[in-house]
């Protein structure tokens, strides 16, 4: 079975946070990978407006459990404020889907109340914030709490698909991306286990 992999898309959703994955994810399927990746839409297909005003079509409504693995990123606070949202994330955490938040996306993970009391990061401005809200923050670039996966500033979502990679498909393969991309992983990636 391939690793199924959704990014959440919403207007103002941040460029990078959005693109660094999906390039990531991108070059490990055409890599050979075992990897599949959908961009999604809370309530139905259709386009979003991102951060800096770049148009993406997004073909697929979002599906919370199904898929493996669930990419949030920052940007706006649309999200925080969605009820909708916030009770599709404690479903797809609580049916087994690992959540991953880039940058201030962890702030939309926190108001769904899945980082309290657990390892996690967010971009360095919002750190005071997260800690706050009862998240256990950590510095270091990417913080991997098994279930739960966050990454820090912006570029940093390449680091956490790179992570995602290396963990779930192998280091060669994360390697191979690497090389194709001319990008090396950065900072540090914690893990709880």
């Amino acid at each position: 079975m391939p690793l199924r992999v959704q990014i959440l898309m919403y207007d103002g959703a941040e460029e990078q946070d959005v693109i660094g994955p999906r390039d990531v994810l991108g070059h490990a399927e055409q890599a050979g990978a075992q990897v599949r990746t959908t961009l999604v839409r809370p309530s139905a297909p259709g386009e979003v407006t991102c951060f800096f005003g770049t148009r993406v079509v997004v073909p697929t409504a979002w599906e919370p459990t199904d898929t493996d693995l669930l990419i949030v990123p920052g940007g706006g606070d649309q999200l925080i404020n969605d009820p909708d949202v916030l009770r599709n994330l404690v479903r797809a955490h609580r049916a087994g889907v690992v959540i991953a938040g880039v940058c201030t996306g962890v702030m939309v993970l926190s108001a769904a109340g899945l980082t309290r009391g657990r390892p996690c990061t967010t971009h360095h401005l919002a750190k005071a914030d997260l800690a706050a809200q009862g998240g256990q923050v950590i510095d270091a670039r990417v913080v991997d709490d098994g279930n739960l996966v966050t990454a820090g500033g912006v570029t940093s979502g390449i680091d956490l698909a790179l992570w995602m990679i290396t963990r779930e498909c192998g280091a060669s393969v994360a390697l191979g991306v690497e090389s194709i991309m001319e990008y090396e992983q950065r900072g540090v990636v914690w893990r709880s286990s």
